[in-house]
């Protein structure tokens, strides 16, 4: 099994930066990828940003030059950095890690965009 906790969420005008941290523990030699999804009120879960073990990265077409997803492998963390962030950004964020045999999720962390 795999642990992921996440932090860094918050509230941020328009424009402004914020950047998110999951730290994994358990069965961390097990994750092929991490990513980060989000899910704004009403709306279905979306990815935001995936990154493989070999560093390959994907991103949304709605973050592509605001969003930077990074790995760091010696402190098991993946981080999420939000540049010139827009009202439509506003969800719960949730940092995920597939296994070959699972996916896991974190607890999610709210990212509100307002002035």
């Amino acid at each position: 099994q795999v642990q992921l906790v996440e932090s860094g969420g918050g509230l941020v005008q328009p424009g402004g930066s914020l950047r998110l941290s999951c730290a994994a523990s358990g069965s961390i030699f097990a994750i092929l990828n991490m990513g980060w999804y989000r899910q704004a009120p009403g709306k279905q879960r979306e990815m935001v940003a995936t990154i493989t073990n070999g560093g390959s990265t994907n991103y949304a077409d709605s973050v592509k030059g605001r969003f930077t997803i990074s790995r760091d492998f010696p402190k098991n963390t993946v981080y999420l950095q939000m540049n010139s962030l827009k009202p439509e950004d506003t969800a719960v964020y949730y940092c995920a890690a597939a296994l070959p045999s699972n996916y896991y999720w974190g607890q999610g962390t709210q990212v509100t965009v307002s002035s």
